[in-house]
């Protein structure tokens, strides 16, 4: 029996373990690769660690934490941009047993510092900037005793990372945490709602890893290119070479094509996440550029609903046996629901585009996903009874080794996402959709974003699926007008370029298109919106509080 088996059976397991394999079995490999800068020539430079190196970094820097106060259980924010740095952190921090305190820094200065806050952090890492942040609101950090720098240290006092590095390298004994531990607090962006803090133990991110490996059927001798740095993780664990790209993480929908083409022919690479904005801004370059990317076999694509028309305009650059990946999950369960491209282009792509919804898939390895009934109410205890026929439309619930168990000091959010069965939990996504005679799940849409009228319930996805086809718009969202009875209303986002000539020849069409559809044939109110608002993490959920408000603005 293995090491890690032999943790599991122990009920003890640490995520970190996996990298001291790791250096163990590839010391000399490169764990992970950063531009660094260019050279002379004006091509971007890079700097790197091997396993074995990062294992060491790590380890010495969990000793210097240690000693310093960061130690088993000390909640620590971490505010720093993918770098090497990052990745020692923290795996340092997963060595001491500390929880590191996650928040994208996209959300905003406010929404940020009220989660950190919220968090009662006990030490805080982080780059020069982030720390001029806690030194200009320095209420908001009354609990952190142990500062550190990541980088040069200005007009604070604290610790530097240099200095933890620069001590002699020893081997430092991992942390023997339960899988039941907190090992990490991640907060959600809210661009569903409030944002919160989602408990990571280490069973979580050890069943998140095993479903990842087993389900891609991806090898040590892979490459990587992280887009997402908090994907980047998973890599370096599983032995595969993790390539940071030259883009900012925040904008994916802003980044230059021609960067991430270069990263992916220059390093070989065979792995790729990218967000829907960013698969799209790619795809399209490559397809009008002709190029191919033949080292590439795998492209992972979450983060929001992915359109055949997105999946198919990047397949351009792929060999045929290459295939692109849309898992589906949340910040608080993922990856749980998954789909390939083949089988979206040939077949479920027809459907969506009728209003049948999005197809996500089907679970993954030994994930249970249930569709209950439509409620806005607690569930305080599972029932078969829940459960609706396959289908019927209903709300997504999902349970396995993965699925985190509730969110930190929110009592009231456990209440309202987690359904209790035994000593197990079945959390509820918030999303709905409903099963077909194959097993595979159809998403429809955010529970809060349905619209209920006088006459019927619409739901997004479908609705707005009639109004895409239309070669003018670029995207659609539906939003409810009004209370109670809302008046449906569809909000449509012109292709980049179109100067919006002709609307209301526009207007007619899309709504002649709409009478077509026993779904969206009540819907006869059509707005016109510039630039939609859009989630900061992945630049692609689109925010249709904000588009609701806007409409009744517009329609007053």
């Amino acid at each position: 029996m293995n090491t890690l088996n032999q943790e599991k059976d122990n009920k003890t397991i640490n995520v970190s373990s996996y990298l001291r394999k790791m250096a163990k079995i590839f010391p000399s490999k490169k764990a992970v690769i950063c531009p660094a800068g260019q050279d002379k020539y004006g091509r971007i430079a890079h700097t790197h660690l091997t396993f074995q190196q990062l294992d060491q970094e790590s380890d010495c820097l969990a000793r210097g934490l240690e000693r310093v106060g960061i130690s088993r259980g000390k909640r620590t924010i971490l505010m720093v941009k993918p770098s090497l740095e990052f990745f020692i952190i923290i795996f340092a921090l997963f060595k001491t047993g500390a929880v590191p305190v996650v928040v994208d820094p996209g959300m905003g200065i406010r929404r940020m510092i009220g989660c950190l806050r919220e968090s009662r952090p006990q030490g805080f890492i982080g780059i020069p900037p982030a720390h001029v942040v806690r030194v200009l609101c320095p209420g908001f950090f009354k609990t952190v005793k142990i500062w550190i720098t990541v980088g040069r240290r200005w007009f604070w006092g604290g610790y530097t990372l240099k200095s933890f590095l620069q001590k002699p390298r020893k081997s430092y004994p991992i942390s023997k945490t339960l899988r039941d531990e907190t090992a990490a607090i991640l907060f959600t962006t809210g661009s569903t709602g409030p944002a919160k803090g989602v408990i990571y133990t280490h069973g979580n991110f050890d069943s998140q890893l095993r479903q990842i490996k087993t389900h891609l059927g991806i090898s040590t001798d892979e490459i990587d290119l992280s887009t997402f740095p908090l994907f980047a993780l998973f890599w370096p664990a599983l032995g595969i070479t993790s390539v940071i790209p030259d883009m900012d993480p925040t904008k994916p929908a802003l980044v230059e094509p021609e960067k991430i083409i270069d990263a992916i022919i220059s390093h070989g690479i065979t792995n790729m996440f990218a967000s829907p904005a960013l698969l799209n801004r790619v795809g399209k370059y490559g397809k009008q550029k002709g190029i191919k990317l033949p080292s590439l076999k795998r492209v992972i694509s979450a983060g929001a609903p992915v359109s055949p028309s997105n999946i198919k305009q990047f397949s351009a650059m792929l060999c045929e046996d290459a295939e692109i990946h849309t898992p589906y999950g949340a910040t608080e369960a993922v990856p749980i629901i998954s789909i390939r491209s083949k089988e979206i282009l040939s077949e479920t792509r027809a459907l969506s585009e009728q209003g049948y919804g999005t197809c996500i898939g089907y679970p993954i390895n030994d994930i249970k996903i249930r569709i209950i009934k439509i409620s806005d109410r607690t569930i305080q205890k599972w029932s078969d009874e829940l459960v609706v026929n396959d289908g019927e439309m209903g709300e997504i619930t999902v349970k396995g080794g993965l699925v985190t168990r509730q969110y930190f000091e929110r009592p009231e959010a456990d209440i309202m996402a987690k359904i209790k069965q035994g000593e197990e939990v079945w959390h509820r996504m918030g999303d709905l959709g409903w099963r077909d005679k194959k097993g595979r799940i159809w998403f429809c849409g955010r529970k809060s974003h349905r619209v209920i009228t006088k006459r019927e319930t619409l739901f997004t996805i479908p609705c707005e699926a009639i109004f895409n086809s239309h070669p003018r718009v670029y995207r659609s969202a539906l939003v409810g007008v009004g209370q109670d009875n809302k008046k449906p209303v569809i909000c449509i986002e012109l292709e980049q370029g179109d100067n919006g000539k002709n609307k209301n020849d526009l207007t007619s069409e899309l709504l002649e298109m709409a009478k077509q559809s026993e779904i969206t044939r009540n819907i006869g109110t059509v707005l016109y919106h510039r630039r939609f608002p859009v989630d900061i993490r992945h630049n692609s959920k689109i925010f249709r509080e904000k588009l609701a408000i806007w409409a009744e603005k517009k329609l007053k």
